[in-house]
């Protein structure tokens, strides 16, 4: 299908462009978000007539999004989300989730400004690209943590998970040293055991003997 782009569309082209597109395209992405028109005569004439106010507005949009990048650009926004040991998530962190977290008062970025080819599934940070308006994209990091006290451990750059594991191995060295006598280290435990068996078992042929020779008697 053949559409002319009313604003400039990564890997399409910019405003005014006649361009070749897939019909499923045009029709969910890039007609109903007004980004083109099809190709036809009277909407080639009317793109001419309107083109001038069409610049006008392309051009302030531009400008509105340059001014949220100053905010936004490099930022770091915090997410909350329960999670395994493993840092696997119970669920994803999605583009709508994203677009809600880094939206302002004053400036609302949708779901369709978020460049996630895949939804978040494990904890740690993540940069994520925003593209603002077609001219302007600024790059955020959304820290997913379970606890606030994660994040921020997270964001001075703390592998929580790998702490966690090591603390876990830790506690469990520090319970298996509780089995052994204080002071004693589990290879000298284990040949006192042997030394008290070898005693116990002469113990016991020297008193056979001693039963036998009294049978003879």
């Amino acid at each position: 299908m053949e559409v002319v782009l009313l604003e400039r569309v990564d890997k399409l082209g910019g405003i005014g462009d006649v361009v070749t597109v897939k019909p499923g395209f045009a029709r969910n992405f890039l007609l109903p978000q007004e980004k083109a028109l099809r190709a036809t005569k009277a909407n080639l004439e009317r793109f001419e007539r309107e083109r001038e106010a069409l610049e006008k507005r392309n051009a302030e949009r531009a400008e509105a999004a340059r001014k949220e990048s100053e905010h936004l650009d490099g930022a770091s926004f915090v997410l909350i989300r329960q999670a395994s040991e493993s840092g696997q998530l119970y669920g994803s962190v999605s583009t709508r989730d994203i677009a809600e977290t880094v939206s302002t008062d004053d400036y609302k970025v949708t779901r369709d400004k978020v460049d996630l080819n895949n939804p978040i599934k494990t904890l740690g940070l993540h940069e994520i690209r925003l593209v603002l308006h077609p001219d302007v994209d600024v790059a955020v990091t959304i820290n997913v943590a379970r606890t606030p006290d994660e994040a921020e451990r997270q964001a001075k750059g703390e592998d929580v998970i790998a702490s966690a594991a090591e603390e876990d191995k830790a506690l469990a060295e520090a319970q298996a040293a509780q089995l052994f006598e204080e002071g004693a280290e589990p290879e000298e435990l284990a040949a006192s055991e042997g030394e008290e068996e070898t005693e116990e078992g002469g113990e016991a042929e020297t008193a056979e003997a001693a039963d036998e020779d009294a049978d003879k008697a």
